[in-house]
């Protein structure tokens, strides 16, 4: 007893009028799985001053001092806030593309953006990385977001991908490159504007100087590169050029990557932090996995949550969009794709590459209030990955490869307050994660009893 009130006395003495403090909580009670891949700490408290923790212990061992709004987490999971490394913002899970990159490209930043950015946020991912859309509406979301003029997840943004030439319709969001004079400037004007990772794809089929041009003037400018592998020259030239994490499990239906492939990746993991680091990738299988199970079981595409903050007439839209699941051209070849998803995944796991939970959040039926826990219960429940490891997948390491791994990531004293908890055992159930019942980003509280907790979301939308 006398450590538990020495704690107290060690946390008063580190917060001067604690008394008087005006955001100091106290969540209790709870089995804390704090993302480092350590043991869980039952009847868990953690003490937080504004937006930071200041301690982290027992029930026996760390008292709550006065002044904490204390918050129960008795018979709950806790869990650092989830990340989720591949989103689009801009999407909302319409199946035709050609038509929705020109019906709402003028209601990116004012709609759609928004409303993507809160549904994650409500689902428990307090950190998030948005591959591919228009500059100035990334620009725009991120910092709104930023000053809480937005509720959504920490936003690191890519911006526009980088490409030899943008598919017809799409400019607004995808930049050809000409040179690598271009290539350069390219980069330099998305660090200009905020951008925290580069997105690279097609980079097969530009010139090899033009794609290391991207490369090189990146990690000159302090940022990651990400790349699509949905070719097997893309993974290839990426891992020649110094690509930093790659994205998808892609090679369409080929059964396995070829033997080339995972002897270059196995040399490349083996180099470890000599080459600057692991190395990254980010698999994004659930949506594949999962079609023909939505194909036959629909009623989860008439789940509420995707239609927060979206007016009638886009959720309209949207759905008129989704009624025949198997009728989507986008889906057609995922059947044959599925079988080969397992062997791939495994394949890169084995090969000593860091996988990262991502989503592809936004593409047809694949709605960002339900991606990222989707995600996670494929991995634990069908691929078989340790309950734990998969959480870092979703936290730790994530925080890690953005470099902000001092501040987010695991629930640690000094670190932000990101914190979600769910009823029950998450760590023998992880699909309780459908339905988190407590958020907090940045010592505020978002949801709470698994009710939004609306005064706290600073943007209030039409409910549809």
């Amino acid at each position: 007893m006398k450590i538990k009130y020495l704690l107290a006395v060690i946390v008063g003495l580190w917060l001067p009028n604690v008394a008087g403090a005006s955001a100091l909580k106290a969540f209790v009670g709870g089995t804390l799985v704090d993302g480092t891949g350590g043991n869980v700490i039952h009847d868990s408290v953690i003490l937080v001053k504004d937006e930071r923790i200041v301690a982290v212990g027992t029930e026996q061992s760390l008292a709550v001092p006065d002044g904490y709004e204390t918050i129960s987490t008795e018979g709950m999971t806790v869990l650092p806030g989830l990340w989720d490394m591949h989103v689009h913002l801009m999407i909302n899970g319409h199946s035709d593309y050609a038509y929705w990159d020109k019906a709402y490209i003028d209601k990116l930043g004012s709609e759609i953006m928004p409303a993507s950015a809160e549904q994650l946020l409500l689902a428990g991912v307090t950190s998030a990385r948005d591959l591919g859309a228009p500059l100035d509406e990334s620009k725009s979301i991120k910092e709104r977001i930023a000053s809480g003029e937005l509720s959504g997840p920490r936003m690191f943004m890519s911006g526009p991908f980088l490409q030899h030439q943008p598919y017809p319709g799409t400019e607004a969001f995808r930049w050809g490159v000409s040179s690598e004079r271009d290539a350069r400037k390219k980069v330099r004007q998305l660090k200009e504007a905020g951008m925290d990772v580069v997105k690279l794809i097609d980079h097969d089929v530009m010139p090899l100087s033009h794609a290391k041009a991207i490369v090189d003037e990146a990690h000159k400018q302090s940022m990651k590169v990400v790349g699509h592998s949905h070719k097997p020259d893309e993974i290839r030239i990426g891992l020649k050029i110094g690509v930093d994490n790659f994205e998808h499990t892609g090679l369409t239906t080929a059964p396995e990557y070829p033997d080339d492939i995972m002897e270059m990746l196995k040399e490349r993991t083996a180099k470890g932090r000599i080459s600057g680091g692991p190395l990254y990738w980010t698999p994004t299988v659930e949506g594949l996995w999962n079609y023909e199970y939505t194909r036959k079981n629909s009623e989860e595409l008439d789940n509420q949550c995707w239609k927060r903050g979206l007016t009638k007439e886009t959720v309209a839209d949207i759905e008129q969009s989704i009624q025949h699941p198997e009728r989507l051209d986008y889906m057609q070849l995922t059947p044959k794709r599925k079988p080969t998803l397992k062997t791939k995944f495994n394949q890169l796991r084995n090969s000593g590459a860091i996988l990262l939970v991502g989503t592809d959040s936004g593409i047809p039926m694949k709605f960002h209030c339900q991606s990222t826990w989707h995600e996670l219960q494929v991995w634990v429940d069908v691929f078989d990955v340790p309950v734990m490891e998969a959480i870092q997948a979703a936290t730790y390491w994530p925080a890690k490869f953005m470099g902000v791994d001092k501040d987010i990531g695991t629930i640690v004293p000094g670190k932000y307050a990101d914190i979600i908890a769910v009823k029950g055992d998450a760590l023998k159930y992880i699909n309780l994660l459908q339905h988190v019942d407590l958020v907090v980003k940045g010592g505020t509280i978002y949801k709470q009893n698994g009710i939004p907790k609306e005064e706290n979301l600073t943007r209030q939308y039409p409910q549809s």
